[in-house]
């Protein structure tokens, strides 16, 4: 054996295999490509395939479920419900509304064609509303001395005032108050209007009419400075003493003889016609077609899932 071979040897049996594998010189081993592949290969060929076990679902024999994450909508979508609904129940009460209108008129209509009557010495306040619209005389004289103006009225885009004047009936000892008709705001003072002032006795003819209501936005009246903003018959009747009745005069619509009279300061008066407004039509067509619009838009809302709405995946169950 010569010193070679003896260096080796001892170099071996020394322990030294970690250092031979690195090399002599510190080199590091590496090892054959086709020898790592072919190790790969003779591992996967080991492992069993998922497609081996008789139990095995793919993704296509049981597809996974679409799921909404997070709220679909919030409590808006309970409000833009409740609008369709409350504007179809508007609609309706409309529509009962327009049913109730339209037979008052048709009562009232038949009150004004027939013959007028003579008024009664006395009468019960009660019994005025089974009489409204109802065509009456009666005769006395007016008491200019009691008369009372109501405004600001327009007639025709002119501002002016409502006459209100007493009629003092001779030996019936009882007195009315009559609405005398419009005239101009020129005409405020009697002084003004001698042509409006009829003196002595004479028939009055207009509409037996029911005391009016004030609404919330006319102010009150003041007697105290002959202010008076809306007809308070029972207000009007304790300042003059007279009768809580209220009769609407009335006159021909002519509209050549209006305008002599507004030039006179002579009162115009009312035409002898229903004038209840009937406007429960429009209010049907508005409510009905608010609540169709309204149930679009809910249906498309609900349709449409929000932008901000996540979608996940869920698996089967029967997966692990």
């Amino acid at each position: 054996m010569n010193v070679s071979q003896s260096f080796l040897r001892q170099f071996w049996t020394a322990g030294n295999r970690q250092s031979l594998r690195k090399g002599i010189w510190g080199a590091k081993l590496v090892k054959c490509p086709a020898c790592r592949n072919i190790s790969r290969t003779a591992r996967r060929a080991n492992k069993p395939a998922p497609a081996d076990d008789p139990n095995f679902m793919s993704i296509v024999d049981n597809p996974p479920n679409l799921v909404r994450a997070g709220r679909r909508h919030g409590p808006g979508l309970i409000i833009l419900a409740l609008i369709p609904i409350t504007a179809f129940a508007l609609g309706t009460w409309q529509v009962q509304r327009l049913d109730w209108k339209s037979k008052l008129i048709a009562k009232f209509e038949d009150r004004l064609v027939r013959d007028p009557l003579p008024l009664p010495p006395q009468i019960d306040p009660t019994a005025i509303k089974d009489f409204d619209y109802r065509r009456i005389y009666a005769q006395g004289h007016f008491r200019h001395d009691q008369e009372m103006l109501i405004g600001p009225r327009l007639h025709d885009g002119n501002d002016g005032y409502l006459v209100i004047t007493p009629l003092e009936r001779e030996g019936k000892g009882t007195t009315v108050l009559v609405n005398r008709g419009w005239i101009s705001k020129k005409f405020k003072k009697q002084k003004d209007r001698p042509d409006g002032l009829p003196q002595g006795e004479l028939i009055v003819e207009g509409l037996l009419r029911e005391p009016w209501k004030k609404n919330m936005f006319t102010p009150d009246n003041s007697p105290q400075t002959s202010e008076f903003y809306f007809p308070d018959v029972e207000q009007m009747a304790r300042l003059t003493g007279s009768q809580a009745v209220w009769i609407e005069e009335t006159m021909e619509p002519d509209l050549l003889k209006s305008w002599d009279r507004e030039a006179r300061g002579v009162p115009i008066g009312r035409p002898a016609e229903v004038n209840l407004r009937n406007n429960h039509t429009q209010y049907i067509f508005t409510w009905y077609a608010l609540a169709a619009a309204t149930s679009v838009m809910l249906w498309m809302v609900v349709k449409k899932p929000p932008a901000d709405i996540a979608r996940r995946v869920r698996q089967n169950k029967e997966w692990s």
